[in-house]
């Protein structure tokens, strides 16, 4: 691809007050690919969301170019591992919010079921981005109008922490860290 003149996007220049996107919902992929192939059943029909995202981030770069600090693909690891290593590079901490992250029910059942946390779960066919905050309603309002954005949200945003950790605020108030995974995730045992 080309990346026009005037647009910077790197994994070290996310900064705090800068806004954190998901393109759509997460886990689809990864829980899509693992039930084929555990031979696993689910009443609903879970398939991979691989996608190319070259028109999505056409029409962001369009929107705000120079608002775009860091496009990401959360692929191995998931969202988890890609955050971990934006925080790592630019120097920073990332706030989450457990109520504004896109995941379906099946995908969250699946993982629930499976002792999984979706956040460590591969994604194809998502990108994550972080935005100047000033452009950040503009890019999810461009990111919505394309159909592989359509389920786009803002889930968090870019704080100063020296520990450069990525953190969640949870769904009952709480806050817990978003470590990166060590090791092949496994399911809970107990």
């Amino acid at each position: 691809g080309v990346v026009p003149p005037g647009v910077d996007i790197s994994g070290d220049r996310a900064r705090p007050g800068d806004k954190v996107l998901v393109s759509g919902t997460l886990g689809d992929h990864g829980v899509a690919i693992m039930s084929l192939r555990k031979g696993l059943q689910f009443d609903t029909a879970l398939q991979s969301d691989s996608a190319a995202l070259n028109g999505l981030v056409a029409g962001m770069v369009k929107q705000a170019g120079s608002a775009l600090r860091v496009l990401r693909d959360p692929t191995r690891g998931g969202l988890a591992a890609t955050l971990n290593e934006i925080a790592d590079q630019s120097g920073v901490g990332i706030r989450l919010h457990e109520n504004t992250l896109p995941i379906r029910p099946e995908v969250r059942g699946a993982c629930e079921l499976l002792g999984l946390d979706p956040l460590n779960v591969a994604n194809e066919g998502k990108l994550i981005a972080v935005v100047d905050p000033a452009f950040a309603g503009q890019i999810l309002t461009a990111m919505q109008a394309d159909p592989l954005g359509r389920n786009a949200a803002i889930v968090g945003e870019v704080i100063e922490d020296p520990m450069q950790l990525v953190r969640m605020v949870t769904s009952i108030g709480g806050e817990r860290v978003i470590d990166w995974l060590h090791g092949e995730q496994l399911p809970r045992i107990c």
